[in-house]
């Protein structure tokens, strides 16, 4: 399940806003389940500008290399160095250690242009996610 406070773009990247005003990337559990065993992340350095929906870096894995597309525009401030050494972190935990880079961006009101959880889920998986009053 995707995490219901993170926001989501149609190429299957998430989006974490910070307290700090930076938002952390990654890709959904979805992208890497399709994907299969991931087994190389190229990521831009750290001090690259980045424009919302624009190709930043690729993603290997054994079935076919993929571009990735960030859901905001701002710069990298910090790229996970993990994923040179253990790139299965993204197939592992995908909205955790996995995660690709983090972003300072120059306009929060992209993420507006981002789908909730719940939209995600209904636009790839056709479901609606209702939360009990004990999980919120």
């Amino acid at each position: 399940m995707n995490p219901s406070e993170f926001k989501y773009s149609e190429e299957h990247e998430w989006v974490n806003a910070e307290n700090n005003g930076e938002v952390i990337v990654g890709i959904t559990d979805f992208a890497a389940d399709t994907l299969g065993d991931v087994v190389f992340v190229e990521l831009p350095d750290v001090g690259t500008e980045v424009k919302q929906f624009a190709k930043f870096g690729e993603i290997e894995s054994v079935k076919a290399v993929s571009d990735l597309f960030s859901p905001i525009s701002g710069t990298i401030v910090k790229q996970n160095e993990n994923l040179v050494s253990e790139p299965e972190l993204v197939n592992q935990d995908a909205y955790g250690n996995g995660w690709l880079i983090t972003i300072s961006p120059t306009d929060l009101t992209e993420l507006d242009s981002l789908m909730s959880s719940t939209d995600y889920a209904l636009k790839f998986f056709g479901i609606t996610v209702t939360l009990s009053k004990n999980e919120c």
